[in-house]
């Protein structure tokens, strides 16, 4: 399955920088992290027919360490995708599915009473692991969503008075329907500014359908992820997180990205704009998609790749223009076009 969100408004600079990847010489070395990465999505393609777009931007996600919401309809492989990416990584996994009674201590955990030895004793919940994936976050009320806010911004827990500080990596993918409204809540502005990307996914085309169909019909597995093999450790995934960091951002790419940022504050059709915050996600984002492309440095292409995913949770269109039909990607796409890029 493909992505087909803003097909008319994404820059697919992807297939430009790869033609030209090979006419320089990469201060970093690069071929252990691209190698890697292409084995992941190989593993991940024997199981998924398209959906490129989300794949790399979920790989993307977990070079920069952020969180990912992935929004789509039912049955586009929103969370298969996200468990078969974990499955390619040595990591721990937990799967939490969120309802309208699930309270924050079935997320974080409890203290529990040891008769044995007349003490508290606190028993850790599913979000302590490496890989989260929460299905249906919009599902359960203020309460429990706030129970994310801690560990998803700092790493850590507290409970009791205790400090709890998060495994190494930490990334957690949480999933979305973007229609179904009756006995959903709405996701703050708080805990949407904490994602690093929100990746909306459309329907696969006709050619993808078909193949879909056909993998289907010509499967004999009755479990068509236990073809799937970790191809990552921890270990080098953390080395590449840390490779990421060292990515070269010239200053005029710095000030170009604070000129999209201030644009979404300053524009007359958004009635929230991006907060400092979303400076240091396109930044941190950006470098990424540069070291996924075998570069050792950052392009204005890939600041304006990363632009949509970073910035579309993170503004709000006022209410005049959303009743008119228009989108935040289409807002964003007119701020990328009418600032100048740095040459």
């Amino acid at each position: 399955m493909e992505n087909h969100e803003n097909q008319n408004v994404e820059p697919q600079s992807s297939i430009n920088l790869n033609k030209s990847e090979d006419q320089f010489q990469s201060r970093i070395d690069m071929i252990e992290l691209r190698t890697s990465l292409e084995k992941v999505k190989t593993e991940i393609a024997k199981v998924i027919v398209g959906q490129e777009s989300m794949i790399e931007h979920l790989i993307a996600a977990l070079l920069s360490n952020g969180h990912v919401l992935i929004e789509g309809v039912p049955g586009v492989a929103k969370t298969i995708t996200a468990k078969l990416l974990a499955k390619t990584i040595d990591v721990g996994f937990s799967r939490i599915q969120f309802t309208p009674d699930l309270m924050p201590s079935d997320i974080l955990g409890t203290s529990v009473f040891n008769v044995k030895n007349s003490e508290f004793e606190f028993k850790k919940g599913p979000i302590f692991s490496s890989f989260i994936l929460i299905d249906e976050i919009n599902r359960s009320p203020a309460k429990t969503q706030a129970a994310l806010f801690e560990v998803m911004e700092e790493r850590q827990i507290t409970m009791d008075g205790v400090r709890y500080i998060m495994d190494e990596p930490f990334l957690v993918v949480a999933t979305q329907n973007p229609i179904e409204h009756e006995g959903t809540y709405r996701l703050p502005e708080a805990q949407l500014d904490r994602f690093l990307f929100k990746i909306n996914v459309g329907y696969p085309n006709l050619e993808q359908e078909v193949a879909i169909i056909r993998n289907q019909h010509e499967s004999r597995k009755e479990d068509k992820t236990e073809g799937v093999h970790r191809v990552i450790t921890a270990g080098q995934l953390k080395s590449y997180q840390n490779l990421v960091k060292e990515i070269v951002v010239e200053a005029q790419l710095m000030e170009y990205i604070a000129k999209i940022i201030v644009n979404t504050r300053e524009n007359q059709f958004l009635y929230l704009g991006a907060s400092p915050r979303a400076s240091l996600a396109l930044l941190t984002a950006s470098k990424a998609f540069a070291a996924m492309r075998g570069r050792d440095f950052v392009t204005p292409e890939d600041i304006k790749e990363a632009s949509y995913a970073v910035l579309r949770h993170r503004v709000i269109v006022s209410p005049e223009r959303e009743m008119e039909g228009l989108t935040a990607d289409e807002i964003i796409r007119q701020i990328l076009e009418g600032i100048e890029i740095p040459r």
